[in-house]
C-alpha cells in the first residue's frame, strides 16, 4: 500500500522559468504521472532521478505514488538542490538531494569541466529517472552517463529516459563521428537532437537495451526510451 501522499510548496518561478513548465498545474496534475503506473512496483526501491531540478518529479512521486522507498536526486543548479533539500525532505525523510558540481555555462559556470560519476553504487538502482537531461547533453557526455547508467543499474532495473532524434542519412555531409545537431550558436546544450542509429550503437556498447519507445504526441518532442540492462 502506497504512503499517504502530502502537499508541498509550489518551486519558485524563477526555478520554474529554469526547467521548463511553469503553470502550477504543470507540478500539482503531473502530466508524467503514466510513466509511474506503468512500472512494476519493485521500480520504486530506489529511485534515482539525474538532473532532479527543483523537484518536479519529486514532488509528482510524492502527490501520486507509489511512494519511492529511497530517493535520490542530484543537480547542477546549487539554488535548486538547496530548495528541494529545505522543502522536500523534512517533509519526506527518504527525499534526498545532492549537488552534482559539474559545469553548465547558466545552472552550475563554476563547476568542474570533467564529467563526474554518478553517486549510486554499482548495480543498486531500481529506477533511474533522466526527464529532459540526455536532450541537453553533448555528445560525449551523452556516452559517459549512458554508461553510468548501465554501471548503477539493477538486474531488473529500469531507466526512462527522454531524447530528441533525428536520422543521420538525412545529412549526409555528417562525418563518422559528427551524431548530434544544436539548435543554439551560444549554448549548445539548450538542445541536443542525437542520430537515432547512434544511440543504438551507444546503448549496445554501454551493455544497455531499449526496453519500450514512445514517439512525441507533436513530431519533433521528446522520445521517452525506457532502457534496460543487456541480460
Amino acid at each position: 500500500m502506497n504512503a499517504p501522499l502530502i502537499e508541498l510548496p509550489l518551486p519558485p518561478l524563477e526555478f520554474r522559468h529554469l526547467v521548463g513548465p511553469t503553470k502550477p498545474e504543470d507540478f500539482d496534475t503531473p502530466v508524467a504521472r503514466h510513466i509511474f503506473e506503468q512500472l512494476p512496483q519493485h521500480a520504486f526501491d530506489f529511485v534515482f532521478d539525474y538532473g532532479c531540478g527543483c523537484g518536479r518529479l519529486a514532488r509528482q512521486l510524492l502527490q501520486t505514488g507509489p511512494r519511492p522507498r529511497r530517493y535520490l536526486g542530484i543537480d547542477p543548479h546549487m539554488g535548486m538542490v538547496d530548495w528541494c533539500r529545505f522543502n522536500i525532505t523534512p517533509r519526506a525523510a527518504e527525499f534526498e538531494f545532492r549537488h552534482h558540481d559539474v559545469f553548465q555555462e547558466f545552472m552550475n559556470p563554476d563547476g568542474t569541466f570533467e564529467q563526474l560519476p554518478l553517486p549510486p553504487e554499482d548495480g543498486t538502482v531500481s529506477l533511474f529517472l533522466a526527464w529532459s537531461v540526455f536532450t541537453h547533453l553533448l555528445q560525449p557526455d551523452a556516452e559517459f552517463y549512458l554508461r553510468e547508467i548501465s554501471r548503477v543499474l539493477r538486474p531488473d532495473g529500469v531507466a526512462v529516459t527522454t531524447w530528441f532524434l533525428f536520422d543521420k542519412g538525412d545529412f549526409p555531409m555528417m562525418q563518422d563521428f559528427q551524431n548530434a545537431l544544436y539548435i543554439s550558436d551560444f549554448d549548445p546544450t539548450n538542445a541536443v537532437i542525437f542520430d537515432e542509429r547512434w544511440l543504438a550503437r551507444t546503448l549496445e556498447a554501454a551493455g544497455l537495451t531499449v526496453d519500450c519507445r514512445t514517439a512525441p504526441a507533436v513530431r519533433g518532442y521528446q522520445w521517452t526510451i525506457h532502457i534496460r540492462r543487456q541480460p
